[in-house]
């Protein structure tokens, strides 16, 4: 029977007390017993794997990088509301603020007395960050939501000197800023390779967790590539990040920043074992955009993209599962111009693997505008390579959803029913054809079936079955004739502006 949680308590007070007695008798035992166990030979115990490898001793480490490492502190200009505030209000903002480095409202009061004409303008705490030191002459990386909207920005190393901070540049697409401070001589970090970081390998974090300067947490790499919806693949530790901690350092054992931490993974808003941070080599780019040109310039080629799927690339033919499925390509954009369609796979971007969908974004980004290279894409069954010119990213992807045409579309024709596959279909007319920009394709009017498991509904049009294009119901009706029945079947299909692939395979 399992001993109760007092048993186990008891049990280890027993042990204690067992130890103690031992202890004892082997100091007032007999000078016979004593010698003899002098004279006996002592056995050697195993080691275990951890012992005889060792723990890390951050010591050194922390000495080594610990004086590049800085805190920073934003303030913002509030316009004061007149009359006062709540007490107790005050008094909670303050506590959040000196606490956790929670920003104070826009609009709060001021916590000393009834606020007068000079209360236009009132300079407050906002937040707490980290950062560390790129260059002897002041040069210094953090994030860019650490100095967001801050009207002032202050520094403070770890010899107590402050410096007032100029903002070089923040690009809030990677969450990467560049400051200035007038200084010379400071102590600066070494910058590492993120190539060679390895799942697994120990790592540690420096910065001001809730205010606390020079906070040393430890852990080791859980991930990388990670992406979280970001531009950015983030390094994933189990390094302990809190509120302050962003914008300070990851660092290897070899003493060489890897990283910048950046985001946690939180239920509750404080860490929960899963932390963030932009590998320093996508940080130390855009760092040198920022103080080249105080602004990160990034190529764009007009297209959305898609994940290739294990079941869409073995229908394909594709292979394995990688590449960028092309979802929309932006009219006039220079995709379109290279003659990219919805539906192609691309695979090489300037002779770069594809690997992963989202490894496109990367690719095209760090490239210069004006740059002219070649996209290489996977088409109904084969490759070809199409030239390309990227043209420069201005502002967010603006949408290419179509806003109707004035005519009324014709009533279709009666849908033709494709049993074996659940599929009833109708040709598009030609007012629908202008209005959905396309030169064929064929209408689903219902899904059941095979169809619906694939994803197929309503409303779609198919554009392509079998790596073959499919202009009207009498060619679909042509290639499926020459399909094998029992394999599966790819389709090609665009739901609104979105083109996609669905596997159909019947009889499942």
């Amino acid at each position: 029977m399992p001993r109760s949680a007092r048993q186990w308590l008891l049990a280890g007070s027993a042990l204690l007390v067992g130890a103690g007695l031992s202890f004892a008798l082997m100091n007032h035992g007999s000078a016979t017993a004593q010698s003899a166990a002098r004279s006996a030979p002592a056995a050697t115990a195993p080691a275990s794997p951890a012992a005889a490898r060792g723990l890390p001793d951050f010591a050194d480490l922390v000495e080594q990088v610990g004086p590049a490492v800085v805190n920073i502190r934003t303030q913002s200009k509030v316009r004061t509301a007149r009359g006062g505030g709540d007490a107790t209000d005050e008094e909670m903002q303050e506590f959040l603020r000196r606490f956790f480095g929670v920003p104070i409202p826009r609009n709060a009061p001021r916590r000393n007395g009834p606020p007068s004409q000079d209360d236009e303008g009132e300079t407050v705490p906002r937040g707490v960050g980290s950062g560390f030191i790129l260059s002897a002459d002041g040069y210094v990386m953090t994030n860019a939501h650490v100095i967001d909207e801050a009207d002032e920005v202050m520094v403070r190393l770890t010899d107590k000197r402050e410096f007032k901070a100029r903002v070089v540049g923040a690009d809030k697409r990677t969450d990467v800023a560049v400051l200035k401070i007038e200084a010379s001589g400071l102590p600066v970090v070494r910058i590492g390779d993120v190539n060679r970081v390895r799942v697994g390998e120990w790592v540690i974090a420096i910065g001001s967790p809730f205010d606390l300067d020079n906070t040393v947490t430890a852990g080791i790499v859980s991930a990388k590539a990670r992406d979280t919806g970001d531009l950015v693949p983030f390094i994933q530790t189990d390094v302990a990040i809190n509120p302050g901690n962003s914008g300070g350092p990851l660092i290897n054992l070899r003493g060489e920043v890897v990283g910048v931490n950046s985001q946690i993974y939180s239920r509750s808003g404080g860490y929960m074992g899963i932390s963030f941070a932009i590998p320093i080599d996508e940080a130390t780019r855009v760092a040198e955009q920022l103080r080249s040109h105080g602004k990160v310039v990034r190529g764009r080629i007009g297209v959305q993209i898609g994940e290739v799927t294990k079941d869409v690339a073995e229908s394909l033919g594709l292979g394995k599962a990688a590449g960028a499925l092309v979802r929309s390509v932006e009219p006039g954009g220079p995709a379109d111009k290279a003659g990219l369609e919805a539906g192609d796979i691309i695979t090489r971007f300037d002779g770069k693997a594809v690997d992963r969908w989202n490894d496109l974004p990367r690719l095209v980004g760090n490239t210069r505008p004006g740059t002219k290279t070649n996209l290489q894409v996977f088409r109904r069954g084969a490759s070809k390579e199409l030239p390309v010119t990227v043209v420069e990213l201005e502002s967010e992807a603006r949408s290419t959803g179509s806003k109707g045409g004035a005519e009324s579309p014709a009533k279709p024709a009666a849908p033709a029913v494709m049993g074996s596959l659940g599929l009833s279909v109708s040709d598009l007319n030609e007012a629908q054809r202008r209005e959905l920009k396309l030169k064929g394709g064929v209408k689903v009017e219902a899904a059941e079936g095979a169809a619906a498991r694939s994803g197929l509904r309503e409303g779609d049009i198919i554009l392509a079955v079998a790596n073959v294009e499919v202009a009207d119901i009498k060619q679909l009706e042509s290639v499926l004739a020459k399909q094998d029945k029992s394999r599966p079947l790819n389709v090609l299909f665009r739901r609104g502006e979105w083109a996609q692939y669905a596997v159909i395979r019947p009889g499942k």
